[in-house]
């Protein structure tokens, strides 16, 4: 079963968080959710959000994924955490993949994952100008070798579908995408 960090940052973009975490949990994808910091995390619409464990508990571990869900000042928390950096340079070492959504892109690209590849975000969350080795397009949701981006809240099922594809293949994102019901019948 594959294994996906998701840390949760406060201020993080709740729908965003619990559309990764869902969705991948619902294709048997073990998912490991992390706060920052001892206790509950605030959202940035003040959803309250009990993680599985803290970061600090698992830093020495290894997971096929680890996800960045967005969100205001969720991703600048994110940006601005090295444990955070140290672990996403970790896993691009290890040839693992690493995704992020909505303004967190930036952390990737602050980490240097975006580096000559093809990304997207939210609008206006990623000084381009500070990154000139990544190309940014306005593309909903966009994979590139072992990194995959999107764009906000109103594609994060997508960014999950996608990242179900990734982690189980086509077919059980396809069992988990029908089962959302998403398409007239």
């Amino acid at each position: 079963m594959p294994r996906v960090l998701v840390p949760l940052a406060p201020g993080c973009e709740e729908l965003e968080a619990v559309t990764i975490i869902d969705l991948l949990r619902r294709a048997d994808i073990d998912v490991v959710t992390a706060s920052l910091e001892e206790g509950p995390v605030t959202a940035s619409r003040g959803t309250v959000l009990l993680a599985d464990t803290v970061l600090d508990a698992v830093l020495e571990e290894d997971f096929d994924m680890i996800v960045l869900p967005g969100g205001l000042p969720g991703a600048d928390h994110l940006e601005t955490d090295e444990r955070v950096i140290a672990l996403l340079r970790r896993q691009q070492s290890a040839g693992r993949y690493a995704a992020a959504i909505c303004a967190a892109p930036k952390v990737l690209a602050r980490a240097g994952l975006l580096d000559d590849k093809t990304a997207t975000c939210y609008p206006g969350s990623v000084n381009a100008n500070a990154y000139p080795r990544v190309k940014f397009v306005a593309t909903p949701v966009v994979a590139d070798g072992l990194v995959v981006t999107s764009r906000g809240p109103g594609t994060a099922m997508d960014f999950a579908l996608q990242l179900i594809e990734l982690l189980q293949g086509r077919d059980r994102r396809d069992q988990v995408e029908n089962a959302l019901v998403r398409a007239a019948v």
